[in-house]
């Protein structure tokens, strides 16, 4: 949990995908992420957290269904949403909730 809050309290935006590897919107997700990671570069840091691994930090942000996405910056949540969707919504997302 300590790396994990160290992480978060980065300036740079990351994207926190919590995820179940029996999740088949989960797995829809992976290629929309490299993607995303393509067209954004370093402007974001993407992160997967497993949440029946890491059932301690997906109780602390109150994650009650796959995937949910939560972007943190300073270690505060700028937006957080379930559910899938597409490159482009996820994109616009981080840039307009980064600060």
């Amino acid at each position: 949990m300590s790396k994990f809050q160290e992480i978060i309290q980065s300036e740079t935006p990351t994207l926190v995908d919590f995820f179940a590897t029996w999740c088949g919107p989960c797995q829809t997700m992976m290629p929309v992420l490299d993607q995303l990671k393509d067209k954004m570069g370093d402007k974001v840091r993407i992160i997967k957290i497993d949440v029946d691994k890491n059932q301690d930090v997906a109780a602390k942000f109150k994650v009650r269904g796959v995937p949910t996405f939560v972007l943190f910056q300073a270690g505060e949540i700028l937006w957080r949403q379930s559910g899938g969707m597409d490159v482009n919504t996820l994109q616009n997302k981080i840039v307009s909730s980064a600060k």
